[in-house]
């Protein structure tokens, strides 16, 4: 297994960023099936290497994992700050495939997230399923809207720095909830998979997009239990997320 720190100047954010790749080891004679695996708002790009066994589970598995840094920005081009939504959606996988052996292929391409990273793996997938096979969101911020109105985002200067006003969010690409039934339209959507513990404080928002994305027939595989924000709990459950997605 191959644990590979990239430093690399990105056009679109117009600044020098970083991601960790892991690489597993005997697959020499074609690319990899990879995870893109997204980190929480108070994290970084090193929070899953430094706190769970991705590692291990990846070389259990055979597949790829790259794990960009977008620092605390929703995965969002941001109304003030820079695009990372675009950066993680086009420059990062492509950037990612030119630099490393990795499947350019649709159902060989995956991403998941915690929390902040949760809502970025559903965000992705729900905006480009033609690029992901299947997303996974562990504690996932998958009802921003609620969020907001709830008044659970608690640093509003932060709030309108990145998706400016409660209104620009509602149905727009932000929105979850809002991108579910055009999803539904098309013929080869992602598979989903949700989980979120029955303490977590986003436990109810996980709640609405599961009982959302039922209502309009998506692919979806659903799981709670006891657990909280904690990576205790996202270290058990990316490892069933491995799973989930299955041989590649």
């Amino acid at each position: 297994m191959a644990f590979i720190q990239c430093d690399f100047s990105s056009q679109v954010l117009g600044i020098s960023t970083s991601i960790n790749v892991v690489l597993p080891q005997g697959r020499e004679d074609k690319p990899y099936p990879t995870l893109y695996l997204l980190h929480g708002l108070s994290d970084d790009h090193t929070g899953w290497m430094r706190r769970t066994s991705i590692e291990r589970y990846a070389m259990e598995a055979g597949i790829a994992v790259v794990m960009p840094g977008v620092h605390r920005s929703f995965y969002t081009d941001m109304e003030h700050g820079y695009p990372y939504f675009t950066f993680v959606s086009e420059e990062l996988i492509q950037i990612a495939e030119s630099f490393f052996p990795l499947s350019s292929k649709r159902e060989q391409r995956f991403v998941a997230g915690l929390s902040m990273g949760g809502y970025g793996a559903f965000k992705l997938a729900l905006r480009h399923p033609e690029k992901f096979a299947a997303a996974a969101s562990l504690s996932g911020a998958v009802d921003i809207v609620g969020l907001v109105e709830e008044r659970r985002l608690d640093n509003e200067k932060e709030f309108k720095n990145i998706f400016g006003s409660l209104d620009k969010i509602k149905g727009s690409g932000n929105d979850l909830l809002a991108l579910l039934p055009e999803v539904a339209k098309i013929q080869q959507q992602p598979r989903f998979y949700q989980c979120c513990g029955t303490e977590d404080f986003l436990y109810q928002g996980n709640q609405k997009f599961r009982q959302e994305a039922l209502k309009y027939g998506l692919d979806l595989t659903y799981e709670e239990g006891p657990g909280d924000h904690t990576w205790s709990y996202w270290d058990t459950n990316i490892y069933k997320v491995i799973q989930w997605i299955g041989p590649c």
